[in-house]
């Protein structure tokens, strides 16, 4: 599969930085260690991109009619981009510095505070030890992409154009949307479903991410002041950072069979939390849990007349998975991607749950203010949002 970074600035990695991350690092390390998937004739290669922009645009009005959302109407507020693993990965660095950067600071403050209580020296962003840790740092989260960058059918990323490295045409637009063609064509042959029946219904789904943000604006500075709180959190009680990490380790060695302990969330985060971070967490999980239901509804409201082939498409997607190996699993479980996919079955639950009540409409008044989100309960129980919102 060649670059298709070259058709876009979208894998454009951000410089390197003194600071407590190397993204440039991050960046190079995960487009390296990226598998290059299947091999195929640039003929293929052209077709099946070419396919899948013609898939993502036919994706947009079905979106409209099944969601509602007047901003589905004329979707023209980010990229459409098609990329190859090695640039899903370089790209999500991007977003990464974006998201982490509130942390990152909090983490910086809080060595200083130390240091100063010490009566030592604040920590120098630019000393070999710092650049060392950064390193580290970036290695780390370059592997860990590179894992993913195997995983992902696509994704709409709502924070890329806050990034310092974005263009100014980027910048201006609301994120962008990336299909992963090399993971996409690599599924529908395991699955031997139609590939473009397939496509579209992935389309759908990304595309409804795509549509939630252009309908709630303030979403994304929304999600990015609540990753900032919790990670002030988790920063502010660092001390206990070491100890947290043995009962998780004992935790994980604990579990038999791949079942996860009563509330779980499937990550090591399950044991980082007080009760003021979990309800940090509560609230980002009920979030996502909400965006990624929305989209599979969406994605399913469709029926033979738009993606002739869609149970076929459902019933063998859905069976995947259970033939993966132990180590796969343990670093799903790890990284939390498990979680994920509970994500995806909790909120699209909550969602049809609703619209049997309240209908599409009433449904859609989550996507008016924050205040409007459901809660991590709410989400097991839709009939408590309806009585809140009065519907």
């Amino acid at each position: 599969m060649v670059d298709m970074s070259k058709q876009s600035k979208a894998a454009a990695a951000p410089p390197a930085s003194p600071g407590m991350v190397n993204w440039d690092l991050a960046a190079r390390t995960a487009a390296n260690l990226a598998p290059a998937g299947p091999d195929l004739p640039s003929s293929e290669i052209s077709a099946a991109v070419d396919n899948l922009r013609a898939m993502a645009e036919k994706s947009v009005p079905h979106v409209h009619e099944i969601s509602r959302l007047e901003a589905a109407r004329d979707l023209r507020d980010s990229e459409v981009l098609v990329v190859d693993r090695a640039s899903w990965a370089k790209a999500n660095t991007q977003s990464f510095a974006v998201m982490m950067d509130p942390v990152l600071r909090a983490l910086a403050d809080k060595a200083a505070e130390t240091a100063k209580a010490g009566g030592k020296p604040a920590p120098t962003p630019g000393s070999p030890a710092a650049a060392f840790s950064a390193t580290v740092t970036g290695a780390q989260l370059g592997g860990a992409l590179a894992f993913l960058s195997s995983k992902v059918l696509g994704q709409y990323d709502p924070f890329s154009a806050l990034a310092p490295t974005a263009s100014a045409a980027s910048q201006a637009s609301g994120g962008r949307l990336l299909l992963v063609a090399p993971n996409i064509i690599t599924v529908e042959r395991e699955l031997k479903v139609d590939p473009a029946d397939f496509r579209l219904w992935v389309c759908l789904h990304e595309q409804t991410h795509r549509v939630q943000f252009a309908a709630a604006p303030w979403l994304r500075h929304h999600m990015l002041g609540e990753i900032g709180k919790l990670g002030s959190l988790l920063v502010g009680d660092s001390e206990k950072l070491g100890e947290r990490l043995l009962e998780s380790a004992k935790a994980l060695g604990s579990r038999r069979g791949g079942e996860e302990p009563e509330g779980s969330r499937g990550s090591l985060l399950d044991l980082l939390q007080n009760p003021e971070q979990k309800a940090a967490l509560s609230h980002l999980t009920a979030v996502m849990s909400l965006l990624e239901g929305h989209a599979n509804v969406v994605m399913d409201g469709v029926d033979q007349s738009i993606v002739p082939t869609v149970r076929t498409i459902r019933q063998r997607f859905n069976s995947r998975g259970k033939d993966r190996g132990i180590i796969e699993k343990f670093i799903r479980s790890i990284m939390g991607l498990d979680a994920k996919m509970r994500q995806y079955s909790d909120g699209a639950k909550f969602v049809r749950d609703t619209v049997a009540v309240v209908g599409m409409d009433g449904f859609n008044n989550v996507w008016t203010q924050a205040e409007n989100l459901p809660t991590e309960p709410e989400i097991h129980n839709a009939r408590l949002w309806i009585e809140r919102m009065g519907l």
